[in-house]
């Protein structure tokens, strides 16, 4: 089996504010910078291969972390929110009503208007997963909760309705391991990076 890491990129202004980004590429903030310089990576993943999501958030957090800069992977980029991106969930919750219920029940397959679902999202990751299973290059990825739920429920068989069996917590890598075929299994969650936690 091969060992996948994920870390979810520092926090931006959108996300103090609780908002969508999905593809929009809001970048970090300086405070948010100086809190990735004081993560480190476990002793344990310091010889892995590193890729990034191309959204500066994720590849400036990646930047920081590794020293230098680390090589893209398109696929992962965070859930695309279409139409949504930018708002807040309140604020949908309250104007969409009835039919933004319906589809925050559908789980997996909740889909904003223009943009993908967590279903879509492990879908477009299945073939990154199985190519780093392939080289059996064990791998640190930095990318987006979105991106990490949607692998956390796949490894877990969580239909992502109702609470997560495991909070996804910011400054904390997240351990799998993959099967030949890229299947992610979880190892450990919510490993400590650093003292501040958001």
């Amino acid at each position: 089996m091969t060992d996948l890491v994920m870390i979810r990129h520092a926090p931006t202004a959108w996300n103090a504010e609780k908002r969508l980004q999905g593809h929009t590429d809001i970048p970090l903030t300086p405070e948010s910078e100086a809190m990735v310089r004081q993560w480190s990576i476990p002793g344990k993943f310091s010889d892995f291969d590193w890729l990034t999501s191309p959204l500066s958030r994720a590849a400036r957090t990646a930047e920081l972390l590794y020293g230098r800069p680390v090589p893209v992977d398109e696929r992962l980029s965070e859930m695309r929110y279409g139409d949504w991106e930018g708002e807040v969930l309140p604020d949908l919750r309250a104007r969409l009503g009835e039919e933004m219920q319906d589809n925050e029940d559908k789980g997996l397959d909740f889909l904003p208007p223009g943009g993908e679902s967590p279903r879509m999202v492990q879908d477009r990751l299945a073939s990154l997963l199985q190519e780093i299973a392939e080289r059996e290059r064990s791998t640190v990825v930095v990318t987006h909760f979105g991106v990490i739920r949607a692998i956390f429920a796949k490894a877990v068989d969580w239909p992502m309705l109702g609470k997560p069996p495991v909070k996804i917590l910011q400054a904390r890598a997240h351990h799998f391991r993959l099967d030949p075929d890229g299947f992610p299994r979880v190892e450990s969650m919510n490993i400590p990076l650093g003292p501040i936690d958001v």
